[in-house]
């Protein structure tokens, strides 16, 4: 019997309902569906206030410690984001800032982004994929985009969507399956 892999989305919106973490949560179902998983949700939005006033790790709440223990024990890792002016929110900068530094070295990352127009599409290469390359995780290929033409509120409409997920999925689950079976190997 394989142990569920451990999935962490942090999903950096700043309100409620948020469009982003309906991307999150397509793409841990599609993760589910092909991989017993069990998955967290990291809102930075739930960690406000306490994040807020956090300069470093011995000033980190509860929830906050609880939140980056969560990412940094993942198996898979979807950092999912809105786009502010071409780039990801501070706040959720500011969350990877508290991630230890070489926690996230060959761990799976799913990039996802949503925006307000496609013009912010290239946030992921050019803004979350260098993020995750500073902490050596190893990056899905695919990464997903969606921009606001591309929901109804929170519910997603663009069937290309569904694809790139599948895509990223094949990607990632077979390293992450093969990292956590090697770690529970005894040495």
């Amino acid at each position: 019997m394989t142990t569920p892999l451990k999935v962490v989305a942090v999903v950096g919106n700043l309100q409620k309902p948020s469009k982003t973490r309906a991307l999150a949560d397509l793409i841990v179902d599609t993760l589910g569906d092909s991989e017993q998983i069990d998955a967290t949700f990291i809102e930075i939005v739930d960690l406000l206030p306490g994040l807020t006033g956090t300069l470093d790790r011995d000033q980190i709440d509860p929830a906050t410690a609880d939140a980056l223990a969560a990412v940094e024990n993942a198996d898979i890792v979807i950092a999912a984001s809105p786009v502010f002016r071409g780039s990801y929110p501070g706040l959720f900068k500011h969350f990877f800032d508290l991630v230890d530094q070489y926690a996230l070295a060959n761990t799976p990352v799913i990039l996802a982004a949503t925006g307000g127009s496609d013009r912010h599409a290239l946030v992921l290469d050019h803004a979350l994929r260098p993020l995750f390359a500073f902490f050596q995780a190893w990056t899905a290929p695919v990464g997903i985009y969606l921009s606001a033409g591309d929901f109804d509120g929170t519910t997603i409409l663009n069937p290309e969507v569904f694809e790139r997920i599948e895509m990223a999925a094949r990607d990632v689950l077979p390293v992450a399956r093969m990292l956590a079976d090697r770690a529970s190997v005894p040495a």
